[in-house]
């Protein structure tokens, strides 16, 4: 689990609810379940006009990025690929075929068969390439989706508070009755700001980093194969591979 999401989200909670105590307020008059029907509601219905079934059924399944870890193991990458080079070395590049079976990341199974083919180094980048970007473009939409709700949230809050107030107008005759009125209207506003920046859109920035993440390691794979397709020494693949780890990750390697 990515303990960070779910402290930040607790942190937020806590200093929203905890400041409305501190000013004499209580939790209850910020819980209007007619303001969030119509921002949420509302907001659901826009995002759901403005993207196809499939982005928007992707961007939902991506929730679990948000709260989930996405385990890249690079390490293990390079460590996988320089034995490819080794065996390519000794036995040649056909004698990767009998490695395919063991190999677990699409992607790099795919590139095996590829190179086993005799497919020319340039083509094997192209071709892998093509699947990494389309893979890119997916995650990038999800995390779009999240957000355009982000974007439409504090607008229907608005109208949302607009339409309360038109309640309250509509009552002028019962004075006793506009204070509160009026409170219960601007809840709306609330939700609309502070789900788009407390949850629509860190949940939309989260799931972009973590897609890259996972892209790293996704051309980690292209330049390690192509690396092997091109007959150069393990060693030197090895080396270059290693460019792609973080400084942290170098120092705990050296």
């Amino acid at each position: 689990m990515d303990i960070l999401t779910v402290v930040g989200l607790v942190v937020a909670a806590v200093s929203i609810l905890g400041g409305q105590v501190l000013e004499g307020g209580h939790i209850s008059s910020i819980v209007q379940p007619t303001a969030a029907l119509i921002v949420f509601g509302g907001t659901i219905g826009a995002v759901m006009i403005n993207y196809p079934m499939s982005i928007f059924m992707k961007a939902m399944s991506s929730v679990g990025m948000v709260f989930g870890n996405v385990s890249v193991d690079q390490k293990g990458i390079i460590a996988q690929i320089v034995e490819l080079g080794n065996v390519s070395r000794k036995q040649g590049l056909l004698a990767l075929e009998g490695q395919i079976k063991s190999i677990t990341d699409p992607l790099m199974a795919k590139g095996v068969q590829l190179v086993v083919d005799g497919t020319e180094p340039p083509k094997i980048r192209e071709i892998l390439e093509v699947e990494v970007g389309m893979f890119e473009e997916e995650y990038t939409l999800a995390g779009k989706v999240w957000e355009a709700f982000g974007s439409y949230a504090p607008t229907v809050g608005i109208l949302g508070a607009v339409m309360g107030l038109i309640h309250v107008m509509e009552n002028l005759a019962d004075p006793s009755s506009l204070g509160g009125g009026i409170a219960v209207a601007f809840v709306a506003t609330i939700y609309g700001v502070g789900g788009a920046n407390l949850i629509f859109l860190p949940f939309g920035g989260k799931i972009k980093l973590k897609a890259k993440e996972m892209i790293v390691g996704k051309l980690m794979v292209i330049e390690g194969l192509v690396s092997v397709a091109q007959g150069e020494n393990p060693r030197m693949i090895e080396e270059k591979l290693s460019g792609f780890l973080s400084e942290a990750e170098r120092k705990k390697a050296g």
